[in-house]
């Protein structure tokens, strides 16, 4: 039987515009409000097995507020952006213009001194390789969407520039089946929110 990982995409933290590399700021009310529109629909996930979340403070609070009760894994962190770390991309580009454009046409590059893309995407799927699979089983692991995106261009063997094209939503779910270096992508769906007031 394989093994079933879904990832729930963190809450948002901040306003679209003001996503910051390496955020670490915690849930602000309106993410708060959108867990809790949700809850219900995802609240089954924390029957999975295994329960895991990325270490920034939205997925831990994520988690929690699920029901989920989550171990923090290091491996699930975000990609290390050196000294980018807690700019936006808008600061970045400004400072640093020719090194954000290298940054975004060569994924192997380290411009901000960090992890390049493809050592973020081995990283992220080591740790879903390394999943126990006895007799198959359920995980739900909570993490922030660039950590969703690596981890499902690892599971498809895409080349490391399809990160860029994968458009993870807050509170969104993605399941992978499988086991160790043969991965399926299974669509799930995003939960409906409700209305927004």
């Amino acid at each position: 039987m394989p093994l079933r990982v879904t990832f729930v995409a963190a809450a948002r933290g901040t306003a679209l515009l003001a996503e910051r590399f390496e955020d670490d700021r915690p849930l602000d009310q309106g993410g708060w409000d959108e867990v809790q529109r949700v809850a219900g629909a995802l609240l089954p996930l924390a029957a999975a097995e295994l329960r895991y979340c990325s270490p920034t403070p939205r997925s831990r609070a994520t988690g929690a507020a699920l029901g989920y009760a989550p171990l923090v894994q290091l491996a699930l962190r975000d990609c290390d952006m050196g000294r980018w770390r807690g700019l936006t991309p808008a600061e970045a580009m400004a400072r640093e213009p020719e090194a954000v454009d290298a940054w975004l046409a060569d994924p192997r590059s380290t411009p901000h001194g960090g992890e390049s893309l493809p050592a973020f995407i081995s990283r992220v799927g080591g740790w879903l390789d390394t999943r126990p699979a006895d007799d198959g089983g359920r995980i739900v692991a909570v993490a922030e969407p660039s950590v969703i995106r690596a981890a499902l261009v690892y599971a498809l063997k895409a080349p490391p520039q399809t990160y860029w094209n994968i458009d993870v939503r807050p509170l969104s779910t993605t399941t992978v089946t499988g086991g160790a270096g043969r991965w399926n992508l299974r669509f799930d769906g995003v939960p409906a929110q409700g209305p927004r007031g």
